[in-house]
């Protein structure tokens, strides 16, 4: 490496990597490190820049790109073992790299430009996978060799991604809960909870801050994985200057951006924009099978069958179904496309044999499959954005997945809105499995997204609120209104306090159980003694606090005590069906999540709640009370596609799941927590250069790295690193 001074104002005066797309001359693109190693690239053109992207994220994150890659396929098993199986099952039976293909060739046929941007960027990829695998030792170890891209994958790679963001596996818990205790109940364990995915964001207004501009912060919320999800990075050509995280394996700055003059920021919408049809189907001669359709004609089904390969283990032979509405994802024992070991009764009336002979399975319907179109021409047009008005208008085109959306930009202009596709369809698609052979449960177009103006400070925190008309299930208001209380608190915020808002710890969520002590008489002094101690708390899952550790015991015991509560009975089995969806289907997860509307619901009147509450509390004072600060169980376990014999211990974390440092586990079964914030930033729009930002882990996704954990110390202590933009302080880079 030699370091490299160059203009601010001419991005591609200064380039010296090698290699570009299209005939793009050698000199097209340069790649530059700040000292955290995150890249900053520019170029002479868009394209150039594309593939400039594609190429160092190749050799940044190699193995994390191919990983991605045959999970999208559901080719993961064949590096990967047995274990992957049930995931690769689950992705050729929804249809995931097919709905991708669909996606591009819509694309090419009519978004030519779109379309030559990611092939810039697949060539990128492609060009720099060979240097990045060889940097990675993963390869050797699961015998892996990284091949050609096909220029749909990154299209693939974001529906993989996003497939289960909306939760529709909950369908199959909500028919599980009406079958057990009546559809009166069926939104019992409406959690208001964490699902896959959940973010903070809020946005400050010039008139409340130190330099009278807006400033953006927040945090996604995702399961926490070794290399990251996000990916800081810089894209600037003579056409636009970006800042922001990007999605390994996909071009652009999708979620969170800044261009100097506009920044945005997003969450998850907790919209319901996918559907499960119950399907009737029936094999005819031959492999003919056919599906009972709306208007009580039988259809034809496509069928075809596909084998994963399996490394260590035989090959697995998949049947592949399709209906008018959508990929068969659960297959009824005995009916066509069965895996029997696999798939046996899902616990829900979509598991039945008709007196014909025909069988019910239940097929997904989501909206790029529908539309063939993922939104990806946003992804350009955020990136030449220089407002507010910029970014809505390009935000019109965004299908997947829905989001909520904060921008600010320097002119003063704020946006408050929901983007992406949901469709007009009857509630009950919402909440269960709905008979493909009723007409009425169609879809009949898509869904306004909503929009309000922004007076004072502005919070998005998956609760109800902007997009409550499009979701079913929510977040607890906890965090929003945690948010805005300490928001409240200061009307000159700068962008270094937003750290302070990033890290608290008050789990507001932690009253309804703790209000419940008071009341009980003829306790023992143990319990007595652990009750004014809960009591005495300050609410504060502090990492230091031991105090913290006690609540969380005594959640547990409580969680445990009700899932065995004879009321839950029906519900207290071990998940069937398809392997993917049982993290939906656990009943002591649920009730962990739930517990705090459980505590108070009146649908279930036999639940003795005092009882067990009671009971609890009694049960983890007789464990006595060690001392233990709430870091020291609440430890962090990232998933790794393959684990790491030889890496550090993995740090401990305060916050909890209902706090603004929202770092989750499951109550009722652990402490460790595996979901947190993904990445964290905060967006000045007076200077951007005073703009902050850190990932869990770091920007090189290579073991060993100097830069592959260098960021997970601040993480953990919820702190940020600088931005950096000045083209001086940053290191020219050859490759």
């Amino acid at each position: 490496m030699s370091s490299s001074v160059s203009s601010e104002s001419d991005p591609a005066s200064d380039a010296g990597v090698q290699g570009g797309p299209h005939g793009q001359p050698p000199e097209s693109y340069g790649v530059f490190r700040d000292p955290w190693g995150i890249p900053h690239l520019r170029a002479s053109d868009e394209l150039a820049l594309a593939h400039a992207q594609g190429r160092v994220t190749a050799f940044d994150r190699a193995w994390q790109l191919e990983v991605e890659r045959h999970r999208a396929e559901g080719s993961s098993a064949s590096f990967l073992g047995p274990d992957s199986v049930t995931w690769d099952r689950f992705a050729r039976r929804s249809r995931l790299a097919d709905t991708a293909r669909l996606c591009f060739a819509a694309m090419e046929t009519d978004d030519l430009a779109t379309a030559a941007w990611v092939r810039a960027y697949v060539d990128g990829v492609n060009e720099g996978l060979a240097a990045g695998a060889a940097r990675e030792e993963r390869f050797a170890r699961t015998g892996l060799a990284p091949s050609p891209w096909e220029p749909w994958v990154p299209l693939a790679i974001w529906i993989a991604t996003h497939i289960l963001f909306a939760g529709f596996p909950t369908k199959l818990w909500r028919e599980r809960v009406a079958r057990a205790l009546g559809d009166d109940a069926l939104t019992l364990f409406a959690t208001d909870g964490p699902r896959i995915a959940g973010s903070n964001g809020w946005m400050v207004p010039g008139d409340r801050t130190t330099t009278g501009a807006a400033i953006i912060a927040g945090d996604p919320h995702r399961f926490i994985e070794d290399p990251g999800v996000y990916q800081q990075i810089r894209l600037s050509c003579p056409d636009y200057d970006v800042l922001g995280l990007a999605v390994p394996g996909v071009p652009g700055l999708a979620h969170f951006g800044h261009t100097g003059s506009a920044a945005w920021a997003i969450t998850n919408a907790m919209s319901d924009y996918q559907d499960l049809y119950v399907e009737q189907l029936r094999r005819g001669e031959g492999s003919v099978v056919e599906a009972l359709g709306p208007d009580g004609v039988w259809e034809p089904v496509a069928r075809h069958t596909e084998t994963i390969a399996v490394a260590g283990g035989d090959d697995v032979e998949v049947e592949i179904l399709e209906t008018a509405r959508g990929p068969v994802v659960v297959h009824a024992d005995g009916a066509p496309g069965t895996d029997r070991d696999a798939d046996a009764d899902t616990g829900t009336d979509a598991a039945c044999a008709d007196a014909d002979g025909s069988t019910q399975t239940l097929s997904l319907r989501y909206p790029p499959r529908v539309r063939r179109d993922l939104g990806f021409a946003v992804l350009p047009a955020l990136l030449r954005a220089r407002t507010v008005a910029d970014i809505d208008r390009a935000l019109d085109g965004w299908a997947e997945p829905v989001n909520v959306v904060h921008a600010a930009d320097t002119e003063g202009g704020l946006l408050h809105r929901v983007a992406g596709a949901v469709p007009l369809r009857h509630p009950a698609n919402r909440l269960r499995p709905v008979p493909a052979w009723d007409p009425e449960h169609a879809w009949q177009g898509w869904a306004p997204t909503p929009a309000e103006p922004v007076q004072g400070f502005a919070v998005m925190a998956n609760a109800r609120g902007i997009a409550s008309p499009l979701g079913v299930e929510f977040a607890p208001p906890h965090r929003a209104d945690r948010i805005r209380e300490l928001l409240s608190g200061s009307a000159d915020w700068s962008p270094k306090a937003m750290a302070d808002v990033h890290r608290d710890t008050h789990l507001a969520s932690a009253e309804p159980l703790l209000a419940l002590l008071p009341g009980f008489d003829g306790l023992t002094p143990a319990a007595r003694e652990l009750r004014t101690r809960l009591l005495a708390w300050d609410r504060r899952m502090e990492a230091d606090s031991t105090d913290a550790t006690v609540f969380s015991a005594f959640r547990t015991a409580t969680v445990r005590r009700f899932a065995a509560d004879p009321v839950f009975a029906d519900l207290a089995g071990a998940p069937t069906g398809p392997a993917v969806f049982h993290p939906w289907l656990y009943l002591v997860p649920k009730i962990g999540y739930a517990l705090e509307g459980l505590l108070t619901t009146s649908l279930v009147p036999e639940l003795d709640r005092a009882a067990h509450v009671r009971a609890a509390l009694e049960e983890t004072a007789a464990a006595g009370s060690p001392n233990t600060p709430w870091s020291e169980v609440h430890r962090l376990a990232p998933w790794q596609a393959v684990p790491d014999p030889d890496a550090p211990e993995w740090p401990g974390l305060g916050g909890d799941h209902d706090c603004v440092n929202a770092t989750s586990s499951v109550p009722g079964f652990t402490d460790v927590t595996a979901r947190a914030s993904a990445a964290r930033y905060v967006w000045d729009l007076a200077r951007r250069e005073d703009s902050l930002w850190a990932v869990p882990l770091g920007a090189d996704g290579v073991t060993g790295s100097p830069h592959h954990r260098d960021q997970l110390p601040l993480w953990a202590r919820c702190e940020l690193v600088p931005v950096v933009t000045d083209w001086a302080r940053l290191t020219k880079e050859s490759m």
